[in-house]
């Protein structure tokens, strides 16, 4: 009898132990350079499949009095290559493909025709900065109202004039505080701010807010994820 109460007890005791170890050994591991970037990885997908799980479209991002704005003139210029692409505005379309009924290219003024939203809300930088802004659009949903998406579709996709690339997933591109935002500060957005149309999403961080968009997709598969993303940035990355 005291053999087996030994060899339980001695079960119990490396169980025990061995939970001890286990951020230890985590942390060794990460000192092995070839086991960095698959941890890294399997880590960042874990954080986002636990973000994607907890989202819910009908939780509203926080927004913020005309007195919490930061001024204009004091919101970051960002981008990952030049200030302004100089899209020709009278020309420009947005060129609208894959699972949707009226596939084509559209018109500012036919993403003007649907209902106005103006938000004021915080716009936060993976570079650790953020601010609060005024932004005003179309809602991301109601211009796949429009185009007759199918949001049984995992993702939308966008293109910009400045050959930057994002994604989001359907539920984010659902949720009613995502714009198709054309103005700023109640007035026409500016080339360095992406006229004449870009994406603002409160819910997410400030990489995801794709300017000077020219083309979106619906689509159930990603070739590219995002620009940032394909990088090793995580793919998700709600606030």
């Amino acid at each position: 009898m005291m053999l087996r109460a030994d060899h339980r007890k001695f079960k119990s005791m490396n169980r025990r132990e061995l939970l001890k170890l286990t951020p230890v050994l985590a942390l060794g591991a990460f000192a092995i350079p070839k086991l960095q970037a698959p941890l890294l990885k399997t880590g960042l997908g874990f954080s986002d499949w636990v973000s994607a799980a907890i989202f819910r479209r009908g939780h509203l991002a926080p927004t913020f009095s005309d007195a919490e704005l930061t001024p204009f003139d004091k919101f970051p210029i960002n981008d990952y290559d030049v200030d302004d692409p100089g899209v020709d505005l009278d020309r420009w379309t947005l060129t609208i493909s894959g699972a949707v009924q009226k596939a084509g290219d559209y018109k500012l003024a036919q993403i003007q025709s649907l209902p106005k939203i103006t938000q004021n809300t915080r716009h936060v930088c993976v570079e650790g900065w953020d601010v609060v802004g005024n932004f005003s659009g179309a809602r991301l949903s109601d211009f796949l109202k429009l185009i007759g998406a199918d949001t049984s579709a995992r993702f939308i996709t966008v293109k910009c004039a400045d050959d930057y690339y994002e994604s989001l997933d359907m539920a984010t591109a659902l949720h009613p505080q995502i714009l198709l935002c054309y103005e700023m500060y109640g007035r026409p957005l500016t080339g360095q701010h992406g006229a004449p149309l870009r994406l603002t999403i409160p819910t997410k961080i400030g990489y995801k807010q794709a300017k000077w968009l020219t083309e979106m997709s619906v689509t159930n598969l990603l070739q590219q994820v995002g620009y940032w993303e394909d990088q090793g940035y995580s793919e998700f990355y709600g606030l």
